[in-house]
């Protein structure tokens, strides 16, 4: 079968037919072999269960393993020259070469630092947002209890805006948008719904509580889902069934309200058909002009809003305002203290309006209407302290109610739209 000889000097020959009976490459551990092959010397002792190829001179397989040996060895150096001090690679090469694991730690570090001022951005845009409207709800509340004209204080309040405007895009603060007619033309039906949304308020805010307009308000998603399904959208059963606690709650609200009164209850109703079409018109008017920021777009709607207000309330309450006037100073004792009250409120309502379209801008719709959700909250807590007016347990439970439906809505549609998304992709 094969030739073994075992003079001391000479390797270890194998003829052909060992090749072909016991090829190497049919041995998986040259190693450990469970039984003595049989081409072992005789002088080897029956107890020793183990072959050591290395220790017969000449082996082939001790060469092979050896071999195989420096190869994985070369190989390692190879992929990681800096982990043992005898590599071939000089050590300044090494340096040189790129760290993963560092570029990975930096990465991680400039996400998490990118992440950190995104944050600290949107906490300051919805601080600055819930601040201004608490301003400018409160002040807005004192001009109109000493002042009661909402007409002339509505259009003021829209006045500050388009001067606001017009002092950005003068310094060039904010880009001015082309204005060419067809713009014009298209900002007429949603300033029109605009202005009737706004002085609608104004007229609830100067007849009942702050707390309670921004209760009824929060009914606005009732009046969007009714006027939405009737020019053709459809919405999920979950949509519908998020309005039914507005409905209930603004109702236990109403019934419950210490200073219940129908001009203002039907003002707050009016105001959320007015901001409603608004957003459905604003829609289907705006479409070719989508390189329009909000801000701009939301500074020619209060100018043109003014165009429509100001005559009709110079109509409706002009002869009113000289005596009116008047008794507010005498109520109020200075005429300054009067007069910061009414800038305050027009500053602050364009300023509050400008945060929520930045807000809108940063954030997903989702959020936003979280946002919002909260900042009604915000408000109705912060007037009730100021005001110090009487809440019942039912009107706050309905108030609860209505604003829960309120939030569920958000989510709701929210879904709507990611959905929609989803199958547009």
């Amino acid at each position: 079968m094969f030739i073994l000889n075992l003079i001391p000097s000479s390797p270890l020959t194998l003829s052909k037919s060992t090749h072909q009976y016991y090829p190497v490459k049919r041995i998986r551990n040259p190693l450990n072999f469970t039984h003595s092959p049989v081409f072992l010397n005789k002088s080897t002792p029956p107890s020793s269960k183990v072959c050591n190829f290395n220790k017969i001179h000449g082996s082939p397989l001790a060469k092979i393993q050896t071999l195989s040996a420096k190869a994985a060895h070369f190989g390692n150096t190879v992929e990681n020259p800096s982990t043992k001090s005898g590599s071939h690679v000089p050590k300044a090469a090494a340096s040189s070469e790129p760290n993963p694991e560092g570029e990975a730690e930096s990465v991680e570090a400039a996400a998490a630092a990118k992440s950190k001022a995104k944050t600290l951005q949107l906490a300051l845009v919805f601080g600055f947002w819930y601040f201004q409207n608490i301003v400018f709800n409160i002040y807005n509340k004192k001009a109109l209890n000493v002042f009661p004209f909402p007409w002339l204080l509505a259009s003021f309040q829209l006045f500050a805006g388009s001067i606001w405007m017009l002092v950005l895009w003068s310094l060039k603060l904010q880009p001015c948008p082309k204005i060419t007619k067809p713009f014009i033309i298209a900002l007429l039906g949603p300033a029109l719904f605009h202005t009737i949304g706004h002085i609608s308020a104004c007229v609830s805010f100067s007849k009942v509580a702050v707390s309670f307009t921004h209760v009824i308000k929060s009914s606005e998603p009732v009046f969007s889902v009714v006027f939405s399904s009737f020019l053709g959208d459809t919405y999920p059963l979950n949509v519908w069934l998020s309005i039914v606690p507005i409905v209930l709650g603004c109702s236990l609200a109403a019934i419950t309200e210490v200073s219940f009164n129908f001009q203002g209850l039907w003002g707050a109703l009016i105001s959320n058909v007015g901001f409603v079409l608004r957003n459905i018109y604003s829609k289907k008017s705006l479409q070719n002009f989508k390189e329009v920021n909000g801000l701009n777009l939301y500074g020619w709607i209060s100018i043109i809003s003014l165009f429509y207000l100001f005559p009709v309330a110079v109509l409706v309450e002009g002869p009113q305002w000289v005596q009116g006037y008047q008794n507010a100073i005498q109520t109020v004792g200075k005429a300054s203290t009067f007069y910061t009250w009414v800038l305050l409120s027009g500053i602050f309502y364009h300023l509050y309006n400008q945060s929520s379209y930045q807000a809108l801008d940063e954030i997903s719709p989702l959020t936003f209407s979280v946002g919002n959700t909260m900042k009604r909250i915000v408000v109705i807590v912060s007037t009730v302290l100021v005001f110090r007016n009487p809440v019942r347990p039912l009107n706050a439970l309905g108030s609860g109610i209505a604003i829960l439906g309120t939030f569920l809505y958000s989510q709701a549609t929210a879904k709507k739209k990611c959905s929609a998304g989803e199958k547009k992709n």
